[in-house]
């Protein structure tokens, strides 16, 4: 039995938890369940409760649909009265410069005129989701109430924040400023230009047996796309000059992202399956643009295999929200999707941060509003009305979500955080009263010693609970509260039904620093042997189950989720600045897509769901007997699951790009009325011979003639090139520039048999003479750092169609002056901008994207497909930039459809704190004759 001073010291810290009753989004007091009997409340927890009460009390309507963190930030710096009143309590709002702050506006329905809405606010916009219902701001805090008073606004959140699973020190270095960040990447490149590099290790690859696997089943990857998803890859360009990753990685348009975890992630994913194609978007603009990207990784760029290291605060453990749902649809159009499992710890090895189960009414009232708090304490005549985090749980995020449908919760729970002192630190108290989010999030303090965490009912139905302090750990007090935790951190996408969720163990050396001070060693791995029975997760991993109540629509639909699903290698070494090692389930996860990849390779007729079972049925067990919650089925092995599948090497026999000769007169080139020989090469990119190929060549272009048809073109082995020629003939009725298209289908004995390829080649010769299309308008600014950038437009008349197009970048007088008037675009940081042109038939191909570094200004710049060098391997001592340079994607790729008409030229800064304007820009096309 507790003493009465032991019970009196437990009921001044529950009147602790009372300090924070901010529970905003209603236009007067809320109405809670009626209270308990009150054990006490202290002088200074009540003034505070009447602060907190005082501004709920006044909230408008606008202010209603508000952050509740967000109104008082707000209140607090335009009131010093209502600042010393709260003089302790952190609202977790990131102020910037001008008093803005990031901000998620959602709406009822996405529209140009609420973006221009937002822009009018003084809004610099950061991303724009339609299907997501989101546009992302930069906005004045004084702002937010003129936007969230609007009918097609149904909230004003704090920016949803995110973070990825690469496991470093709390004591690591505080991140680079954007010029260190850049200066230390263009001194990278110019390293890798210049000097041989060194054989790299690949761990992952050895503790997989991939390499070994690759030999002798003869499967790299040949025929597969794998992406990823992560922050950023500011240095694919450095590890491209390295030989660390191939030319050629896609990366969707404007959507490269910040930071270098992508960068490492691709490294990864080429090390197992080096003769994959790559592909990339980032992942951090945002809860909608995340979901965005996942689809059009799949739907626009058609990647096979797609992979994400990525949690935002704001996934629900409980519902399908809208990551999961995107991650399920392209699961249901046929990609494999893996996600890291995270690295919040697991009950097994006491590292878990992680608590849910049932409301238990504790019976203890908390102020007159605020409803009775939750009992951790299981035991029968026992109360804890708080659960404590250990010294070292300082600067996470803790979220607490509760069983009710998203954007439709009636119940409304509220998250404290308290020290050990009584004071209160921090708070979330946002109302839900039948529209909002099953959801309340704050951040400890940098300072973690004593905190503990509590919940409080401020209204509604007993619900079940999910409290998870991301990235720290409950632990016993030394004041004498318990811990209480459970399994089940794992959540949100990594725990859809569509995503494979990938647990970490070792490849080599163990993770270089304590989790906290005290704990047991961590596990090493069995590089250079390949993995078996023997190893052990690393003792930071997620675990699981994932219980679910409710489907993707918000009925009921209970389920529990057996993840994470595998286990994959970590603290593998990268080229990567800060991830060499590379640790955490972020590392993990793209070892297994890699190894899904090759299977995928040695088997293209193989469905998702064969791949899944293949990898859990050839797993290797490394934790409790049989699948569990740590490790799932256990780690994969590439020698295995190839084996296990029948995976052979595959040929993949494709039609490449067509030469002509004139049988008329000897030119490269179709004309009117005559016939010319069209050689076409068949390329065997494979992994296996292309036994019996033959090409069939047709045309849709009326009046041409093709003869023969078909061709046979017998083996054709890994590596070669074997051609055929064919006669085509052009009606002379064919006007000059006219397309002729040729469609080639390449069958050969193979699963991967047939493929197809089509080739636009135009009637007439071109031009030798360029026709120059300027922009003649006004200057325009470009906003700093918003993704809508800023636009002009080129007219282009009497030429129909191109066949080469130049895109320059003018100017008089070149200087790398700040505001330079005399050059095409001036800006500072060159490296902020993402530049595209598109044509007046829609097609887009980007011109340069965030090549420059901290460079200023481009001027008489040529971007010509032809040109010996790419505009990425610039560097900011060349500035201003000039020069004849290659563009990031091809711009003959435009030529496909008649030129006349508008084109528009885009440039977007990606990055804060840099400006400039687009000067004066051209065109130049030439036509055929």
């Amino acid at each position: 039995m507790r003493s009465p001073e032991r019970r009196s010291r437990r009921n001044a810290l529950i009147a602790a938890g009372a300090a924070v009753l901010l529970t905003v989004g209603v236009t007067s007091p809320a109405t809670a369940d009626p209270t308990k009997a009150s054990k006490g409340v202290e002088e200074r927890t009540a003034a505070q409760i009447a602060a907190l009460q005082d501004i709920k009390k006044s909230l408008t309507a606008a202010e209603s649909k508000v952050d509740s963190a967000l109104v008082v930030e707000q209140r607090r710096r335009s009131s010093a009265t209502t600042f010393n009143r709260l003089p302790a309590l952190q609202t977790g709002v990131a102020v910037h410069s001008g008093n803005t702050v990031l901000v998620d506006i959602r709406a009822v329905k996405v529209t140009d005129e609420l973006v221009s809405a937002v822009k009018a606010a003084g809004g610099g916009i950061r991303s724009v989701s339609t299907e997501g219902g989101t546009v992302r701001a930069q906005l004045p805090l004084n702002a937010l109430t003129s936007l969230s008073a609007r009918g097609d606004v149904r909230r004003v959140e704090t920016a949803v924040e995110y973070k990825t699973f690469n496991k470093q020190d709390r004591k690591a270095d505080p991140a680079p400023s954007k010029e260190d960040k850049a200066r230390e990447i263009e001194a990278r490149t110019l390293e890798a230009l210049v000097g041989p590099q060194a054989v790299r290790t690949g761990e992952g690859d050895r503790a997989h047996a991939a390499d070994t696997a690759r030999d002798q089943f003869r499967v790299t990857g040949t025929g597969v796309k794998l992406c990823a998803l992560s922050d950023g890859v500011d240095s694919l360009a450095t590890s491209q000059a390295a030989g660390e990753l191939p030319a050629g990685v896609e990366v969707l348009p404007g959507q490269e992202g910040s930071g270098n975890e992508g960068t490492a992630m691709l490294e990864i994913l080429h090390d197992i399956a080096p003769n994959a194609s790559l592909g990339f978007a980032t992942a951090i603009n945002g809860d909608a643009s995340f979901a965005d990207n996942i689809r059009a990784l799949r739907f626009q760029l058609g990647c096979d295999v797609i992979v994400d290291d990525i949690l935002y605060f704001n996934e629900s453990p409980f519902q399908d929200g809208v990551i999961a749902r995107a991650v399920d649809a392209v699961a249901a159009d046929g990609a494999l999707f893996f996600s890291s499992a995270g690295n919040e710890g697991n009950v097994a090895d006491g590292t878990s941060g992680h608590w849910e189960g049932q409301f238990v009414d504790s019976g203890v009232g908390i102020g007159k509003f605020a409803g009775t708090a939750h009992d951790f304490d299981p035991a029968p005549n026992a109360k804890q009305v708080f659960n404590p985090l250990s010294d070292s749980s300082g600067n996470v995020p803790v979220t607490l979500f509760w069983s009710d449908p998203l954007a439709s919760s009636f119940n409304d729970y509220d998250l404290y955080l308290t020290n050990s002192q009584g004071n209160v630190v921090a708070f979330s108290q946002g109302v839900q009263d039948g529209t909002q989010d099953p959801y309340e999030r704050l951040t400890t303090p940098a300072s973690a010693s004593g905190l503990r965490l509590a919940v409080v009912k401020f209204r509604g139905e007993d619900k079940y609970l999910a409290l998870s302090a991301l990235g720290g750990r409950f632990k016993d007090s030394a004041d004498g509260l318990k811990k209480f935790a459970t399994p089940g951190v794992t959540r949100g996408h990594s725990a859809a039904k569509g995503a494979i969720s990938v647990a970490a163990a070792p490849a080599n050396n163990p993770l270089p620093f304590d989790l906290e001070p005290g704990d047991p060693a961590n596990p090493r791995g069995p590089f250079p042997n390949a993995f078996d029975g023997t190893q052990k997760p690393e003792r930071f991993t997620s675990d699981g189950p994932r219980r679910v109540f409710f489907a993707p629509d918000g009925t009921p639909s209970p389920e529990v989720r057996q993840k994470p699903d595998v286990t994959a290698a970590d603290g593998v070494q990268t080229s990567v600045a800060g991830f060499n090692p590379f640790f955490g389930t972020s590392a993990s996860a793209p070892n297994a897509a890699a190894i899904a990849g090759l299977v995928l390779s040695g088997n293209p007729g193989l469905s998702p769901a064969e791949v899944r079972q293949a990898l859990t049925a050839t797993a290797i067990d490394i934790a409790e007997a049989g699948t569990d919650n740590r490790t799932g089925a256990g780690v994969v092995r590439a020698d295995l699951v190839l084996a296990y599948t029948g995976a052979s090497p595959q040929p993949l026999a494709k039609a490449a790009k067509p030469s002509v000769v004139n049988d008329a007169d000897g030119s490269q080139y179709l004309k009117p009325g005559t016939t010319a020989t069209v050689t076409v090469p068949v390329v065997n990119s494979g992994d296996g011979t292309a036994a019996s190929t033959s090409v069939v060549l047709t045309t849709p272009t009326a009046g041409v003639t093709i003869a023969p048809r078909s061709k046979y073109y017998g083996n054709v082995e890994v590596g070669q090139t074997v051609t055929n020629t064919f006669k085509v003939t052009v009606p002379a009725s064919a006007g000059v520039g006219s397309a002729v298209r040729l469609d080639a289908r390449v069958t050969f004995a193979g699963s991967t048999s047939p493929t197809t390829a089509s080739f636009a080649l135009n009637v007439g010769e071109p031009s030798r003479d360029a026709k120059t299309f300027a922009y003649t308008g006004p200057v325009v600014a470009i906003p700093d750092n918003d993704a809508t950038g800023a636009s002009v437009q080129i007219p282009v008349s009497g030429v129909g169609r191109g066949s080469k197009i130049v895109f320059t970048v003018d100017g008089g007088t070149c200087s790398a002056d700040i505001g330079a008037t005399g050059v095409g675009i001036d800006h500072t940081f060159v490296g902020d901008l993402v530049g595209t042109l598109t044509s007046p038939s829609g097609a887009t191909a980007t011109v340069f994207q965030r090549n420059g570094s901290s460079g200023n200004n481009l001027c008489q710049v040529v971007f010509d497909d032809s040109a010996a060098q790419p505009f990425s391997s610039v560097t900011s001592n060349l500035a201003p930039f000039t020069g004849t340079w290659r563009p990031t994607t091809a711009l003959g790729a435009l030529l496909a459809e008649p030129v006349d008409g508008t084109w528009t030229f885009k440039v977007v800064d990606t990055a804060a704190s840099d400006r400039g304007s687009i000067r004066s820009v051209s065109l130049k096309i030439n036509g055929y004759v």
